[in-house]
Formats: C-alpha cells, structure tokens, sequence
C-alpha cells in the first residue's frame, strides 16, 4: 500500500511589488522581547526582519531563513507630551502613533509621504518625506534600542554606542532587530498650499529664494511632468491661522480608494492622459484652496495608489540623489534616459535634503535634491531587463553628478555602481563582521553586495 504524500506548504515572504515572492522556512510573529531574543538564541542560520514590506527589491527576506514578522510588536513604550518624545516598539506604524499623538496637538517631526510604514522599516532605510529644513529621519531619532546577533540589547543613541547608531539606520537590517525607537516630535498646526509652476529650468533658483529658508514652509515637493520633463509644479504647504478646508484631523484609516487607482491606471495606459494630467487635471485641483492639519497632510494611505492587478503590470519606484548644484544638468539626463528607453514614468517628485553626517550607508552627505520616479513595468522576464538596464544607465549618470541612488528598490546596481554609490560600505561590512561574524541578519539583498566584501573584493 502506497504511503500517503505529506502535504507541505510553503512560506512565501513578497514585496509591495509582487517581483520578489521568496520561500521562507519559517514566519514568526513575536509580541515581546523576550519572544524576540527566544527566537534568535534557539535558532541557526539566517534570520531576515520585514514591517510593512513597502522596500522592493529582497530587503525583506532570504530563501530558507527565518522570517521574523514585526508588525504585532506595536506598542507605545511611553510618551512625554511636554518633552516632545515618544518611545515605540519597531512594529507600529507611523499612522499609530499620529492616531496617538494628535490629541495632545502634537506631530511626527520626520517621516515618508505615507504613513503605512512600520517605523522600524523606515529606520532601516533612513527614510526621508516633503520637510523642508529636516533631512533624514535619523535626525529626529533620539535612541534605538538593538537585538544583536548574539541574543544581546543594547541601546544605542549619537553618542553610545553611536557606531551601531549610525549603522543599523539605515543598515537594512544587516546589524540586528530594531526593536524600540524614541522619536523627537514636533506641534501640530495648521498648513495651506501654495503652488508655482514654472519651467523646469527655474526651479533651482525658485527654491534657492522661495522656498530653502522660509521658516514658514512644512512641507515642499515638486512635481516634474513626464514625458518631456520640461515642466513643474512647486508644491509648497507653509503655516496658516486661516481656518481649515478638510474638518478631519487625519485621513479616516476606514477611506475608500476607487478613482485614485483608476486615475493611476488611466494616467500609466496613455501619454494623452499625462498631458491631460499635466495641463487640466492638477491646475484644477491646485486652484481649490487647501488648509489642512499637519497630522491629516502626513497621514496618506499607500491604498490610494493601489492597482486592481499587479499580476501583468506592476509599479515601481526609483530615487535618485544629486548636489544641490547639480540639478539643472542631472535632469537632463534624467529625462534622456527616460525618453531613449521609453520608460512608463507616470511622475517624478523633487525633494530637498540637507545633509547626513553620521550615517555610515548616507544618502545625503551632502545638500542633496532627490528625484523620486514612480513607473510601471511588465513582470515577465524582458520587462524585468529592460527595467534593470535604464536604472544602470541612471546610476550611471548620478554617479557622474557626484550623486547616490536610494537602496529600498530593486537592486539593479551592479556591486560596483554600491560601492561607487556608498563609499563607506567597507566600513559597514567591518562593523557588520565585528556584530554578526556569522551573518545571521540577511536578506536577498545584503546576499548580493556584502559577498564581494566577504570575497575580499
């Protein structure tokens, strides 16, 4: 008689983009810190960390590892209104903490445009979002608190422990489990949109004047129009008293996107309707005034963006940093690229950072304007190439501007463009070497540009 198969099933660990689906042997779902440490001493082998899994490009996990799930480690260790902190474990979202916070008239100092994200995840990207004046996140973080590869805590903060600081910010999870991070908050008040548009060749000069040192201004982006790149809108929100346009303090967690996906969707399908978009659609939208609470201004939803399907399509994003000087000459070949490989962009978001000086993997040493470019993409395999090829060609151009690229995306650099792009990353290997000399913390990602390190390379 013939034995009956064992159903097994498999572990699946995927990416905001659906491009990385990687077989896990095993999720866990610790709610404490003692579960936490249990579960790294009484294992072997490699262990991979993912939050919100918005990075896309194998950050999150590693074939065969054990995946530990932080979102259920989500709590408020404690928060001190008057002092403006607020201590949280890794697991919780941004959206948590303003839901907790914006009662006592209080608002997240730095973090991305969507409030999704867990924070551990955004700690080990070193996110940044719209803030005029505040660069990283990393420099409103007060302390971290770190599992290490040894079963060990430790708290780390600028000035103890301050190499593990700096690394594991922005360390993609190669130098232990965030597992607590205390947070600078700032007031919440009241914003109003201001909006400029111009030809491209302006901006630089508008912000230089306008918009870099005006104490006034919370947040600022602008929107590069493709396909032709040669416009833009200076988006900018400056503190107002007038009375506010939306009555709701955040965005309601329970709203229902339905023409933002379509409008995405329609926007991706047909360059008429980039034009349409550029020329009818937001000149509309930016005629209708707009005050709003900093809280609900900061709480986006990445459902919003959402598509219907990405089984045959999906979108992407890439980031681009270039000096500040740069700009004029970077968006040129930002464009040239763009048109020559006839990328599906449907926007470009200009960004301003100022510089991060401790950060041993920073993506501002310097002054920098970030390029956010959000595209779409086939998911068969020559989609992937031709993907892969126009990004090389950027990191190419970047680098020729004294620039870097934004790591949380697919990792279409080669191991030299990392390098060229991270001068520090041997130092980041030596420290990751002195703290995990096994390298337990992995993930797809750190397996393909640590190894020429490991290789002596």
């Amino acid at each position: 008689m013939t034995e009956p198969k064992q159903q097994t099933t498999t572990l699946i660990v995927n990416d905001i983009t659906l491009l990385n689906p990687i077989a896990v042997a095993k999720i866990v779902t610790p709610q404490s810190e003692a579960e936490l440490v249990q579960q790294l001493v009484t294992s072997s082998g490699a262990v991979s960390v993912g939050g919100g899994r918005y990075s896309q490009g194998g950050q999150v996990a590693l074939p065969d590892s054990l995946h530990i799930d932080m979102r259920s480690y989500n709590n408020i260790v404690s928060f001190e209104p008057d002092k403006k902190q607020i201590t949280v474990q890794a697991g919780i979202t941004w959206r948590d903490i303003q839901t907790y916070i914006d009662a006592y008239e209080l608002s997240v100092k730095i973090m991305q445009s969507y409030a999704d994200f867990t924070v551990g995840g955004s700690l080990s990207v070193n996110a940044h979002g719209r803030y005029i004046g505040e660069g990283p996140l990393i420099n409103s973080v007060l302390a971290i608190r770190l599992l290490l590869a040894d079963g060990s805590v430790i708290t780390a903060t600028p000035d103890t422990n301050r190499e593990l600081f700096y690394a594991a910010i922005g360390g993609y999870g190669a130098m232990g489990i965030i597992l607590e991070a205390s947070l600078q908050l700032t007031d919440n008040c009241r914003v109003q949109r201001q909006v400029a548009s111009m030809a491209t060749q302006h901006y630089r000069e508008f912000f230089q004047t306008q918009i870099r040192d005006n104490s006034a201004i919370v947040f600022h982006n602008a929107v590069l129009y493709p396909p032709q790149y040669n416009q833009i809108a200076a988006v900018s929100w400056l503190t107002t008293d007038n009375p506010v346009t939306v009555d709701r303090r955040l965005l309601s967690p329970d709203t229902r996107y339905w023409w933002q996906p379509a409008l995405t969707d329609f926007v991706a399908d047909y360059d008429f309707a980039k034009r349409l978009r550029q020329h009818w659609l937001d000149p509309l939208l930016y005629r209708q005034p707009a005050v709003h609470w900093r809280n609900y201004e900061a709480s986006y939803d990445v459902r919003e963006l959402e598509p219907a399907d990405r089984t045959k399509q999906t979108f992407g994003l890439r980031e681009y940093f270039v000096p500040v000087d740069k700009f004029d000459a970077f968006v040129k070949q930002l464009a040239a690229v763009l048109q020559q490989n006839h990328v599906n962009v449907l926007n470009v978001s200009v960004r301003h950072a100022l510089p991060d000086k401790g950060s041993v993997l920073a993506w501002a040493s310097q002054e920098i304007f970030a390029f956010v470019v959000y595209y779409r993409q086939g998911t068969d395999e020559q989609a992937r190439q031709h993907t892969e090829l126009w990004s090389q060609q950027l990191i190419e151009a970047v680098l020729a501007h004294g620039g870097t690229y934004y790591l949380p995306y697919q990792p279409s650099a080669t191991p030299e463009q990392f390098q060229l792009a991270y001068p520090r990353a041997a130092e980041f290997f030596q420290l990751k070497q002195q703290y995990d000399p096994q390298n337990r913390f992995n993930s797809q990602f750190w397996s393909k540009y640590l190894a020429p390190f490991a290789a002596g390379i």
